[in-house]
């Protein structure tokens, strides 16, 4: 059974019960200075913990124990009238050591196992042996705490025999990472006492550029240490009356690994010993770059350079990010951070431009949270909802302006579609557009008869076949005609064919538009009164002309709906003459239109 021991034992005994590590740090004196992580100007630099035994205070379990149960004393001699007696060992440095069990032959895989609790970077592993060295051992080491093992060294007299390795193999760059077995512990061969120390880096062909090479840094890296001790059965001399194995100090010496990105280690809330790792690094061993610090990938620190961790830049819009190694080598190896869920209305690798549907605002830098605002491009006259990201400016339909395409431009007036919502003036020469027969001088002799006659009273009320407040949409030419799209909001009068609310048509002859009599524009409302003051048309067809009828409205093949001439009374509405007008209405259904 493998038990675990520790402590120191007085008067110098040869303890079987417990192993002793060393009674003071070897490595105390060796102090690293504070904190080297950074030069006299803040700027990064490689840094390493302190050279100690990492071995010191560190329990050892054993597989074998002198006594049963385990005593703190083993008698070493026995005298001819069979009393034990106990001697100190004939060492120099006095130490006190762990036993083996007493055994008649050499006892054959005695193991001494320690966990150093940590990933250490260990530069030699020595055993100071207070019994005769034995004839084989094997140190194993472990990367995981334990759970797998690999060959580290090999002592022998017959390495072939023993280990199935040639003695003192030659190391090259092919096999750095392989266990070698030598036999030169038995040069020095003593009965009692003698070191054994293994260089983990000794004759290993990259070691004086240790930085560089990433295998000789995985070699020394070890959390457990394990000693095998391996002789084969054979007479014990005459000269001792058993055979046992006595160990009297066992040291590992090393750095806790950092990986260049700590000075120090220390013990977390667990107890675990864990690197005070700097750099924007984390993790038991500085093996990683901290949440945000992804904007190069995480390296070892080297005596060239600190190779730190650097935050990505997403201009205070991101917490998260990523890191891409295509974009890393497409930057030349300087940048290759990827902002995530970029905030406030931003987007892009480093959040440093817009959304689609927002703009930046010049005056806030990118960094401020409302550096993006809002196209708010108009749903009607902007052909979409993504606005240029520099000035704002949406994309806007034929004969539509404005930063957010919410007018018409020059030249052009509203109509009701959708897909056009403006459309070109047509530009009418009045000359041309009268008849040949009926040609005015000029447009003021032409719509002389009410110019300066937009008033409405009782009396050009009763005169007219219609009435009605209505709001123009849009308009389109047929020949000679103006059709304009209207929706009749309220009706006052309507003699003849009852006028209804809604959707209607009216009808204006070019010239009558071109000499702006009546005068009428697109999103507008306008009073409308028409009727029997001459020029009234009771269209039939296409070919309809001015006429003398009294009807209120046109009707034909192609014309359906309200005319309005020279004559009628076509006025930009106003709210105070609803009043006015039901009034009038009143008035005409008593009968007062024939006395007006």
């Amino acid at each position: 059974m493998r038990e675990p021991w520790r402590g120191l034992l007085a008067l110098g005994l040869l303890a079987c019960s417990a192993f002793s590590l060393s009674a003071v740090n070897p490595f105390a004196g060796q102090q690293a200075p504070l904190d080297p992580c950074y030069d006299d100007t803040g700027a990064a630099r490689r840094c390493i913990p302190e050279f100690i035994n990492a071995a010191f205070g560190k329990e050892v379990s054993v597989s074998s124990v002198c006594g049963r149960p385990p005593s703190r004393s083993c008698s070493v001699v026995e005298r001819g009238d069979d009393r034990p007696s106990v001697r100190t060992l004939n060492s120099a440095l006095n130490l006190t050591c762990w036993q083996s069990e007493n055994f008649n032959t050499s006892p054959h895989n005695v193991t001494l196992t320690l966990s150093l609790g940590k990933k250490f970077e260990i530069t030699y592993v020595s055993l100071q042996f207070c019994s005769p060295r034995p004839e084989s051992l094997a140190i194993y080491k472990s990367m995981d705490y334990g759970k797998t093992w690999m060959p580290y060294q090999f002592y022998s007299s017959q390495c072939r025999r023993m280990y199935n390795r040639p003695n003192r193999a030659t190391i090259t760059k092919q096999n750095e990472q392989e266990a070698v077995c030598t036999d030169s512990h038995t040069e020095l061969h003593s009965l009692s006492g003698g070191l054994i120390a293994f260089s983990t880096l000794d004759g290993r062909p990259s070691g004086k550029d240790f930085d560089s090479s990433p295998v000789l840094q995985d070699w020394v890296t070890v959390t457990d240490i394990r000693v095998v001790f391996k002789d084969e059965p054979v007479a014990v001399p005459s000269t001792m009356a058993t055979y046992f194995y006595a160990v009297g100090d066992f040291q590992v010496g090393g750095r806790c690994k950092c990986n260049g990105h700590a000075s120090r280690c220390m013990k977390d809330k667990e107890g675990k010993l864990v690197c005070d790792c700097k750099h924007n690094t984390e993790g038991p061993e500085c093996d990683r770059c901290k949440p945000f610090h992804y904007d190069r990938p995480w390296q070892r620190a080297s005596a060239r350079e600190a190779n730190e961790c650097l935050p990505c830049n997403c201009n205070l819009h991101a917490r998260r990010c990523r890191f891409n190694m295509e974009l890393y080598k497409l930057s030349g190896r300087k940048s290759g951070g990827v902002c995530m869920n970029c905030r406030h209305n931003t987007a892009g690798r480093h959040c440093h431009y817009c959304k689609e549907g927002y703009y930046r605002d010049m005056a806030r830098s990118i960094t401020h949270r409302r550096a993006c605002k809002a196209c708010d491009c108009h749903p009607v006259g902007a052909a979409g909802k993504t606005c240029n990201q520099t000035t704002g400016q949406c994309p806007c339909k034929d004969g539509v302006t404005g930063i957010t395409c919410n007018r018409c431009a020059k030249g052009y007036q509203q109509s009701r579609s959708p897909v056009a919502p403006c459309i070109k003036i047509p530009v009418v020469n009045p000359t041309t557009a009268v008849s040949s027969t009926e040609e005015p001088a000029d447009c003021d002799s032409y719509c002389k008869p009410v110019k300066g006659n937009l008033k409405i009273n009782m009396k050009k009320y009763c005169k007219k076949d219609y009435a009605v407040q209505v709001n123009v949409l849009d308009m389109e030419t047929m020949g000679d005609w103006a059709k304009f799209s209207v929706n009749i909001v309220s009706v006052y009068k309507s003699r003849g064919e009852p006028l209804k609310r809604g959707d209607n048509v009216l009808w204006v002859h070019m010239k009558d538009l071109a000499c702006k009599c009546p005068k009428i524009q697109i999103g507008k409302r306008f009073l409308v009164m028409g009727g029997s003051e001459g020029g009234v048309t009771a269209g039939v067809g296409p070919g309809a002309g001015p006429g003398n009828g009294s009807t209120n409205q046109v009707t034909g093949a192609e014309r359906v709906g309200l005319v309005a001439d020279k004559n009628s009374l076509v006025i930009q509405w106003r709210d105070v003459w609803a009043r006015r007008l039901r009034k009038f209405q009143r008035k005409e259904k008593k009968g007062k239109c024939g006395k007006a």
